[in-house]
């Protein structure tokens, strides 16, 4: 009677293959650290990678494609068994997609040195992959609520793929497919962003007796969103439009009263919260800058791009991570002083960056922000890396 029972312990996958969250977020980390210090050995070097991207193409991609990417996954396949109620991918299957994703990046890396439609292929198979697995396991948990929540990772996909036709010589208008990515990630970011934050925040604040919480989900929100979408598309088609500058400043606008509603001041003692805030902050920053930039050309683009990746994506992807990994660890939600560290690291990575491209690209203050934003990241692999590696630490303690 024994032998079936040491049997079932030992088919058990693997603490890191129980969860996507666990080999994504680690991934996410390790990559974003990596690559953004591969792109500036190239700066500082002037050796180009193995790859046809220049080293600043490749660099965004790397940035889009590659860590967001993952980070995504991540995200997505650990929420989904949440909304459907299915058992989460797992074992073989989730070990696979992280090969997937890991093949993208070595086929992107070294892509001068195998055929352009091979390289193409890999790369590309994991988005489009991904977004398969997602509306499946929506649709067979007929969960029609989030039925929308893959289309950004298929236009992810075919943002990628456009930056390969470009490359390749296709008539493709310059740096639409890095456009429409960032477009897309803002878009999952500010619809993710208006149902966890105010959430999270709410949760917190009626646990401390608080009466005044966030507002809920209302026209302001709808308006703020329709705003900043159709800016952001606008702006990935028609980056030289000035009235599409002048509806992205709207939004900023919108959407920076549609985060006051979250009460986000009030969270100032809790870093895993505050961060959430500050970076939709960022998306208002990014918008308002982006918007500005297209109206009077005063701001330079550039400023408004690293508002919106290094500082929205690159905090609010790490305020998800930490949440995430501590609630599905089985430890409390609450930030230790790494994890502000952490957070603290990556907001000022983005100052930095965004100051740079403002006063006209010191290669002083983009050196620091490199230093920074490997070191936030950094150290979110060593400090996570060990919990996301092992089983959880207590499995009665809530998700969250």
């Amino acid at each position: 009677m024994a032998m079936p029972a040491v049997e079932n312990v030992k088919s058990r996958p693997l603490a890191i293959w129980t969860m996507a969250f666990r080999p994504f977020f680690l991934m996410a980390g390790v990559w974003s650290a990596a690559a953004l210090a591969g792109w500036i050995a190239m700066l500082v070097t002037g050796i180009a990678p193995p790859s046809r991207f220049d080293p600043l193409t490749w660099h965004i991609h790397e940035m889009l494609f590659g860590f967001v990417m993952a980070a995504i996954a991540g995200f997505l396949l650990t929420a989904i068994p949440n909304w459907t109620g299915r058992a989460p991918i797992s074992g073989w299957p989730l070990a696979a997609l992280a090969a997937l994703w890991l093949a993208g990046r070595v086929a992107c890396l070294v892509s001068a040195s195998i055929p352009f439609g091979l390289a193409a292929v890999i790369d590309l198979a994991f988005p489009f992959v991904l977004c398969a697995v997602c509306a499946r396991e929506i649709i067979a948990g007929r969960n029609w609520r989030n039925m929308p929540m893959p289309l950004p990772i298929a236009v992810l996909g075919i943002a990628d793929l456009l930056m390969y036709l470009e490359l390749a010589g296709f008539a493709v208008p310059a740096g639409l497919g890095w456009r429409l990515a960032l477009t897309a990630i803002v878009v999952l970011i500010s619809v993710v962003g208006g149902r966890i934050i105010p959430a999270f925040t709410r949760n917190w604040l009626t646990k401390r007796g608080t009466a005044v919480l966030p507002v809920g989900h209302g026209r302001v929100d709808i308006v703020a969103l329709a705003a900043l979408h159709a800016g952001m598309i606008g702006w990935a088609f028609f980056p030289a439009l000035s009235p599409v500058g002048g509806l992205l400043v709207v939004a900023a606008a919108l959407n920076l009263w549609r985060l006051v509603r979250w009460r986000g001041i009030a969270t100032l003692s809790e870093p895993l919260l505050t961060v959430l805030h500050a970076g939709y902050l960022w998306v208002v920053i990014g918008a308002a800058l982006l918007g500005t930039s297209m109206l009077t050309g005063h701001v330079p683009a550039a400023a408004a791009i690293h508002a919106l990746t290094a500082g929205a994506i690159g905090t609010m992807t790490l305020g998800v991570m930490t949440r995430v990994s501590l609630g599905h660890t089985g430890r409390a939600l609450a930030a230790d002083r790494a994890t502000a560290l952490i957070y603290l690291l990556v907001i000022l990575a983005a100052a930095a960056r965004v100051a740079a491209a403002a006063i006209g690209s010191l290669p002083v203050l983009i050196e620091i922000s490199a230093l920074l934003w490997i070191g936030g990241f950094g150290l979110f692999a060593l400090r996570y890396g060990p919990m996301l590696l092992a089983p959880r630490a207590d499995a009665d303690r809530n998700h969250g």
